[in-house]
Protein backbone atom coordinates (compact mmCIF):
# COMPACT_ATOMS: atom_id res chain seq x y z
CA UNK A 1 0.00 0.00 0.00
CA UNK A 2 1.19 3.53 -0.76
CA UNK A 3 0.30 5.56 2.37
CA UNK A 4 -0.43 9.30 2.36
CA UNK A 5 2.53 11.58 2.90
CA UNK A 6 3.49 11.71 6.59
CA UNK A 7 4.20 15.41 6.54
CA UNK A 8 0.49 16.16 6.22
CA UNK A 9 -0.37 13.67 9.00
CA UNK A 10 -0.92 14.78 12.61
CA UNK A 11 1.98 14.39 15.02
CA UNK A 12 0.11 11.67 16.88
CA UNK A 13 -0.16 9.47 13.78
CA UNK A 14 1.45 6.05 14.20
CA UNK A 15 4.67 5.30 12.38
CA UNK A 16 4.55 3.56 9.03
CA UNK A 17 5.28 -0.17 9.04
CA UNK A 18 8.19 -1.84 7.26
CA UNK A 19 5.83 -3.20 4.59
CA UNK A 20 4.26 0.18 3.83
CA UNK A 21 5.41 1.77 0.59
CA UNK A 22 5.94 5.34 -0.57
CA UNK A 23 5.81 6.35 -4.19
CA UNK A 24 9.30 7.37 -5.35
CA UNK A 25 9.29 9.45 -8.51
CA UNK A 26 8.11 7.37 -11.44
CA UNK A 27 9.39 4.06 -10.13
CA UNK A 28 6.76 1.35 -10.60
CA UNK A 29 7.71 -0.12 -7.22
CA UNK A 30 7.13 1.78 -3.99
CA UNK A 31 9.84 2.04 -1.32
CA UNK A 32 9.69 1.03 2.32
CA UNK A 33 9.92 3.76 4.99
CA UNK A 34 13.15 2.13 6.15
CA UNK A 35 16.14 2.27 3.81
CA UNK A 36 19.03 -0.01 4.74
CA UNK A 37 22.60 1.23 4.38
CA UNK A 38 25.61 0.03 6.36
CA UNK A 39 25.40 -3.42 7.91
CA UNK A 40 27.85 -5.34 10.05
CA UNK A 41 26.75 -8.76 8.87
CA UNK A 42 25.60 -9.71 5.32
CA UNK A 43 22.76 -11.75 6.81
CA UNK A 44 21.08 -8.49 7.84
CA UNK A 45 20.06 -7.90 4.21
CA UNK A 46 17.85 -10.99 3.70
CA UNK A 47 16.54 -10.55 7.25
CA UNK A 48 15.50 -6.99 6.43
CA UNK A 49 13.89 -8.03 3.15
CA UNK A 50 11.89 -10.78 4.87
CA UNK A 51 10.70 -8.21 7.42
CA UNK A 52 9.36 -5.96 4.66
CA UNK A 53 12.28 -3.62 3.87
CA UNK A 54 12.83 -3.32 0.11
CA UNK A 55 14.98 -0.16 -0.09
CA UNK A 56 18.81 -0.38 -0.06
CA UNK A 57 21.47 2.36 -0.13
CA UNK A 58 24.89 1.44 -1.58
CA UNK A 59 27.94 3.65 -2.05
CA UNK A 60 29.59 3.78 -5.46
CA UNK A 61 32.86 5.31 -4.20
CA UNK A 62 33.43 6.94 -0.79
CA UNK A 63 33.23 4.52 2.17
CA UNK A 64 33.47 1.63 -0.32
CA UNK A 65 35.23 -0.81 2.11
CA UNK A 66 32.66 -0.49 4.90
CA UNK A 67 29.82 -1.30 2.49
CA UNK A 68 31.29 -4.71 1.68
CA UNK A 69 28.87 -6.53 3.99
CA UNK A 70 25.89 -4.78 2.39
CA UNK A 71 27.06 -5.72 -1.11
CA UNK A 72 27.57 -9.35 -0.05
CA UNK A 73 24.13 -9.34 1.56
CA UNK A 74 22.51 -8.15 -1.65
CA UNK A 75 24.24 -10.94 -3.57
CA UNK A 76 22.87 -13.43 -1.01
CA UNK A 77 19.40 -11.99 -1.49
CA UNK A 78 19.53 -12.06 -5.30
CA UNK A 79 20.79 -15.65 -5.26
CA UNK A 80 17.38 -16.71 -3.98
CA UNK A 81 16.06 -16.05 -7.48
CA UNK A 82 12.33 -16.00 -8.07
CA UNK A 83 12.33 -12.41 -9.33
CA UNK A 84 13.49 -10.92 -6.02
CA UNK A 85 15.56 -8.28 -7.82
CA UNK A 86 12.31 -6.81 -9.17
CA UNK A 87 10.93 -6.52 -5.64
CA UNK A 88 13.66 -4.20 -4.33
CA UNK A 89 14.81 -0.65 -4.98
CA UNK A 90 18.58 -0.16 -4.99
CA UNK A 91 19.95 3.36 -4.61
CA UNK A 92 23.55 4.04 -5.62
CA UNK A 93 25.24 7.11 -4.17
CA UNK A 94 28.35 8.83 -5.50
CA UNK A 95 30.24 11.69 -3.88
CA UNK A 96 32.11 12.65 -7.06
CA UNK A 97 31.20 16.22 -8.00
CA UNK A 98 32.77 16.62 -11.45
CA UNK A 99 29.93 16.13 -13.97
CA UNK A 100 32.11 14.17 -16.40
CA UNK A 101 32.80 11.55 -13.69
CA UNK A 102 29.21 11.14 -12.52
CA UNK A 103 28.46 7.90 -14.32
CA UNK A 104 31.41 5.48 -14.11
CA UNK A 105 31.18 4.86 -10.32
CA UNK A 106 27.65 3.52 -10.75
CA UNK A 107 28.69 1.14 -13.52
CA UNK A 108 31.47 -0.20 -11.30
CA UNK A 109 28.94 -1.23 -8.64
CA UNK A 110 27.04 -3.24 -11.24
CA UNK A 111 30.24 -5.10 -12.04
CA UNK A 112 30.88 -5.89 -8.36
CA UNK A 113 27.40 -7.05 -7.30
CA UNK A 114 26.24 -10.13 -9.25
CA UNK A 115 22.51 -10.11 -9.83
CA UNK A 116 22.11 -6.35 -9.43
CA UNK A 117 21.87 -5.69 -13.15
CA UNK A 118 20.71 -2.08 -12.83
CA UNK A 119 20.23 0.62 -10.26
CA UNK A 120 16.92 2.29 -9.54
CA UNK A 121 17.94 5.56 -7.90
CA UNK A 122 20.96 7.80 -8.55
CA UNK A 123 21.97 9.80 -5.47
CA UNK A 124 24.30 12.79 -5.37
CA UNK A 125 26.09 12.26 -2.08
CA UNK A 126 26.92 15.23 0.16
CA UNK A 127 25.35 17.77 -2.21
CA UNK A 128 25.90 21.48 -1.65
CA UNK A 129 24.32 24.53 -3.25
CA UNK A 130 27.36 25.12 -5.46
CA UNK A 131 27.43 21.68 -7.08
CA UNK A 132 23.86 20.40 -6.82
CA UNK A 133 22.43 21.59 -10.14
CA UNK A 134 25.41 20.47 -12.21
CA UNK A 135 25.42 17.01 -10.69
CA UNK A 136 21.65 16.57 -11.05
CA UNK A 137 21.86 17.63 -14.69
CA UNK A 138 24.30 14.80 -15.29
CA UNK A 139 22.20 12.36 -13.27
CA UNK A 140 19.20 13.14 -15.44
CA UNK A 141 21.07 11.47 -18.26
CA UNK A 142 20.92 8.29 -16.15
CA UNK A 143 17.15 8.67 -16.08
CA UNK A 144 16.74 9.50 -19.75
CA UNK A 145 19.07 6.65 -20.66
CA UNK A 146 16.93 4.20 -18.74
CA UNK A 147 19.61 3.17 -16.24
CA UNK A 148 18.11 4.96 -13.24
CA UNK A 149 14.49 6.15 -13.21
CA UNK A 150 14.77 8.20 -9.98
CA UNK A 151 17.03 10.94 -8.59
CA UNK A 152 18.06 11.81 -5.06
CA UNK A 153 20.66 13.57 -2.94
CA UNK A 154 22.08 13.51 0.58
CA UNK A 155 22.59 16.88 2.22
CA UNK A 156 24.59 18.52 4.98
CA UNK A 157 23.81 21.89 3.36
CA UNK A 158 20.27 22.57 4.59
CA UNK A 159 19.71 25.43 2.15
CA UNK A 160 20.46 23.11 -0.74
CA UNK A 161 18.12 20.52 0.75
CA UNK A 162 15.27 23.00 1.03
CA UNK A 163 15.79 24.19 -2.55
CA UNK A 164 15.84 20.65 -3.93
CA UNK A 165 12.82 19.45 -1.97
CA UNK A 166 10.60 22.48 -2.43
CA UNK A 167 11.19 22.59 -6.17
CA UNK A 168 11.04 18.83 -6.71
CA UNK A 169 14.56 18.79 -8.14
CA UNK A 170 14.94 15.35 -6.58
CA UNK A 171 12.56 12.49 -5.93
CA UNK A 172 14.07 11.95 -2.50
CA UNK A 173 16.38 13.86 -0.18
CA UNK A 174 18.35 12.54 2.80
CA UNK A 175 18.92 15.04 5.63
CA UNK A 176 20.70 14.77 8.99
CA UNK A 177 18.54 15.40 12.06
CA UNK A 178 19.21 14.19 15.62
CA UNK A 179 19.56 15.65 19.15
CA UNK A 180 23.06 16.93 18.32
CA UNK A 181 22.05 18.39 14.93
CA UNK A 182 18.73 20.20 15.24
CA UNK A 183 19.21 23.00 12.72
CA UNK A 184 16.51 21.58 10.45
CA UNK A 185 13.92 22.57 13.08
CA UNK A 186 14.41 26.20 12.01
CA UNK A 187 16.07 26.02 8.61
CA UNK A 188 14.09 23.29 6.85
CA UNK A 189 10.97 21.91 8.52
CA UNK A 190 8.95 25.17 8.88
CA UNK A 191 9.69 26.15 5.27
CA UNK A 192 9.05 22.80 3.63
CA UNK A 193 6.17 22.89 1.17
CA UNK A 194 3.61 20.21 2.06
CA UNK A 195 2.64 19.77 -1.59
CA UNK A 196 6.09 18.72 -2.75
CA UNK A 197 6.21 15.20 -4.11
CA UNK A 198 9.79 14.63 -2.95
CA UNK A 199 10.32 12.24 -0.06
CA UNK A 200 12.48 13.22 2.92
CA UNK A 201 14.47 10.52 4.72
CA UNK A 202 16.74 11.06 7.70
CA UNK A 203 20.29 9.80 8.18
CA UNK A 204 22.64 9.82 11.17
CA UNK A 205 19.56 9.41 13.36
CA UNK A 206 21.39 7.72 16.24
CA UNK A 207 24.11 10.36 16.61
CA UNK A 208 23.88 11.42 20.24
CA UNK A 209 23.15 7.96 21.63
CA UNK A 210 25.07 7.55 24.89
CA UNK A 211 26.85 4.44 26.05
CA UNK A 212 26.36 3.43 29.68
CA UNK A 213 29.70 4.76 30.90
CA UNK A 214 28.82 8.27 29.74
CA UNK A 215 25.83 8.61 32.08
CA UNK A 216 27.96 8.60 35.22
CA UNK A 217 30.39 11.10 33.72
CA UNK A 218 27.57 13.62 33.16
CA UNK A 219 26.16 13.13 36.66
CA UNK A 220 23.06 11.02 36.02
CA UNK A 221 21.99 8.41 38.54
CA UNK A 222 20.87 4.87 37.67
CA UNK A 223 17.26 6.02 38.14
CA UNK A 224 17.41 8.21 35.05
CA UNK A 225 16.03 6.83 31.82
CA UNK A 226 18.62 5.33 29.45
CA UNK A 227 17.14 5.68 25.96
CA UNK A 228 17.88 2.78 23.62
CA UNK A 229 19.54 3.36 20.29
CA UNK A 230 16.20 2.69 18.62
CA UNK A 231 14.66 5.60 20.56
CA UNK A 232 16.82 7.92 18.46
CA UNK A 233 15.22 6.53 15.32
CA UNK A 234 11.85 7.26 16.93
CA UNK A 235 13.08 10.78 17.73
CA UNK A 236 13.73 11.51 14.06
CA UNK A 237 10.59 9.85 12.74
CA UNK A 238 8.47 11.73 15.28
CA UNK A 239 8.88 14.77 13.05
CA UNK A 240 5.95 14.69 10.58
CA UNK A 241 8.16 16.23 7.90
CA UNK A 242 10.35 13.11 7.84
CA UNK A 243 8.95 10.26 5.77
CA UNK A 244 11.52 7.57 6.43
CA UNK A 245 14.91 6.60 7.82
CA UNK A 246 18.25 5.50 6.43
CA UNK A 247 19.37 2.90 8.98
CA UNK A 248 22.50 0.95 9.83
CA UNK A 249 22.20 -2.45 11.52
CA UNK A 250 25.10 -4.52 12.86
CA UNK A 251 23.28 -7.83 13.27
CA UNK A 252 20.05 -9.44 11.99
CA UNK A 253 18.23 -9.06 15.32
CA UNK A 254 18.53 -5.28 15.03
CA UNK A 255 15.89 -5.39 12.29
CA UNK A 256 13.34 -6.76 14.73
CA UNK A 257 14.54 -4.38 17.46
CA UNK A 258 13.65 -1.41 15.28
CA UNK A 259 10.30 -2.88 14.24
CA UNK A 260 9.40 -3.38 17.91
CA UNK A 261 10.51 0.15 18.81
CA UNK A 262 8.56 1.80 15.99
CA UNK A 263 5.43 -0.02 17.12
CA UNK A 264 5.57 2.31 20.13
CA UNK A 265 4.89 5.30 17.88
CA UNK A 266 6.25 8.84 18.21
CA UNK A 267 8.08 10.01 21.30
CA UNK A 268 6.17 12.15 23.75
CA UNK A 269 7.23 15.79 24.10
CA UNK A 270 8.93 15.14 27.45
CA UNK A 271 10.89 12.24 25.95
CA UNK A 272 12.04 14.40 23.05
CA UNK A 273 13.09 17.13 25.48
CA UNK A 274 14.98 14.54 27.54
CA UNK A 275 17.00 13.36 24.52
CA UNK A 276 17.78 17.00 23.71
CA UNK A 277 18.93 17.54 27.30
CA UNK A 278 21.13 14.47 27.17
CA UNK A 279 22.79 15.82 24.04
CA UNK A 280 23.46 19.15 25.73
CA UNK A 281 24.78 17.47 28.86
CA UNK A 282 27.13 15.27 26.87
CA UNK A 283 28.59 18.41 25.28
CA UNK A 284 28.82 20.21 28.62
CA UNK A 285 26.47 23.02 27.62
CA UNK A 286 23.14 22.21 29.30
CA UNK A 287 21.54 21.16 32.57
CA UNK A 288 18.93 18.45 32.84
CA UNK A 289 15.44 20.03 32.88
CA UNK A 290 13.43 16.81 32.71
CA UNK A 291 13.87 13.30 34.08
CA UNK A 292 12.12 10.04 33.34
CA UNK A 293 12.41 7.18 35.76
Amino acid sequence: MLPPRRRVAPLSAPFPAFRDRYRLGKLPLGVSPICLGLVGNPRVVPEAFDAGINFFFVTADMHWPVYEALRRGLVMLFERGGGIRDEVVVALVSYVTQPEFCHTPFEEVLAMVPGLGRWDLSIAGGAYSGDLLGRLSRYRSHRSGGTSPALGATFHDRRAALLALNHDLVDIGFLRYNPLHRGAEEEVFPQLRSETSALLYNFKSTTGFLEEEVYASIGLSPEHWRPARTDYYRYALSRPEIDGLLCAFDEPHHVRDLADALAGGPLHDDQTAYLNDLAGLSLGRASLSSSLG
